[in-house]
């Protein structure tokens, strides 16, 4: 559930990617008090307009529709004595564009395609606002979707890490407690090399923030991270002590994130 704001209402949405539906309860709200809204989702159902759209979005993206029931609908259209409810054209048909939904969110809800088309029953300054809303609202979450891909990135590129560390580092028959230092002494010189710290040092500063410095960071930061631990990895394997590692992952570090950085600045990077 996300909500957007449109001239001063709250617009609930359900769902996420390219299927996401919007409440048209919450935007006849905008025109009418809440007692109206159903009204209004009624009467603009019943024009043949809405019945010709609506069966024309289903009969493309709904293959269980079933065309001979919305030809009945549609050749009642119009008429003084038609009338339909959301609840019936979804029975009747099988549509899948429109949806009742019961509960703390309840409300009739349209695919995005048709919710757009509904905001001209409200205004067309209100359509034009609902489109620019949502439209931010999902660069937003594209900007999340990316954070998060590239901290899974990472947390694959993590396990590349600790088995290079598994099989050059860890000597044999030591305790558990002895392999979890080597581990996370290995997890610091990433963390020194990269942000300057180590994971005890970020928490004494950030006391009161969840999670682990890792969390936290940027996705220009994660991007250099997952490139760190492959080239760590590889360095382990090759030999080189801790301290030269450290050394060399730091001066990387340095020039991947102006690097990062440049590009970014440069917006061909979002």
């Amino acid at each position: 559930m996300s909500k957007i704001k449109v001239d001063n209402v709250d617009i609930s949405i359900l769902g996420g990617d390219y299927q996401d539906y919007i409440s048209l309860t919450d935007m006849a709200n905008a025109k009418e008090s809440e007692s109206r809204a159903a009204d209004i989702i009624k009467n603009w159902l019943r024009t043949r307009f809405t019945l010709e759209f609506i069966g024309t979005w289903e009969e493309i993206n709904n293959s269980n529709f079933k065309v001979v029931e919305f030809d009945h609908f549609k050749m009642q259209a119009g008429l003084p004595s038609f009338v339909i409810s959301v609840s019936e054209w979804i029975e009747k048909t099988n549509a899948i564009g429109l949806i009742v939904k019961k509960g703390k969110y309840g409300g009739t809800y349209a695919h995005k395609d048709i919710a757009f088309e509904f905001g001209s029953a409200i205004s067309v300054k209100f359509k034009l606002y609902l489109i620019k809303e949502f439209q931010r609202l999902k660069e937003e979450e594209y900007k999340q979707l990316g954070w998060s891909a590239k901290r899974e990135l990472a947390k694959v590129n993590y396990h590349i890490h600790t088995n290079a560390i598994k099989e050059h580092l860890i000597p044999k028959e030591i305790t558990l407690k002895q392999i979890s230092i080597i581990y996370a002494n290995e997890a610091d010189v990433l963390n020194v090399a990269l942000f300057g710290k180590t994971a005890k040092d970020w928490r004494i500063e950030y006391p009161k923030l969840k999670g682990n410095i890792r969390d936290y960071a940027s996705i220009n930061q994660l991007i250099c991270l997952s490139n760190l631990e492959n080239i760590n990895a590889l360095l382990i394997n090759e030999g080189m002590v801790q301290a030269e590692r450290l050394t060399r992952l730091n001066q990387l570090a340095i020039k991947q994130i102006s690097l990062l950085q440049n590009i970014q600045n440069r917006n061909f990077l979002k």
